[in-house]
């Protein structure tokens, strides 16, 4: 038997994870500021390039919330 489909939550989910990424993309950002001239280039490459997907899952992220609260504010 399949779970109902409950969104109570979803808002405050999608909400704890766009903390964590932005926190994830801030100590990304400061190792870089800090090491950025020590690591191979390949490495802060790859930092640069999870921080460029982390900016893209934000952005989604907000949009879902936006989603999310306008399905709660019309149920």
């Amino acid at each position: 038997m399949a779970k109902p489909d409950n969104r109570k939550d979803n808002v405050e989910h999608l909400q704890n994870a766009v903390q964590n990424t932005m926190e994830n993309y801030r100590e990304a950002e400061g190792y870089l500021e800090e090491f950025g001239d020590e690591i191979p280039a390949q490495e802060k490459a790859q930092i640069q390039e999870k921080n460029e997907r982390r900016k893209h899952s934000i952005s989604g992220f907000r949009e879902e919330i936006k989603d999310e609260a306008d399905h709660q504010s019309h149920s």
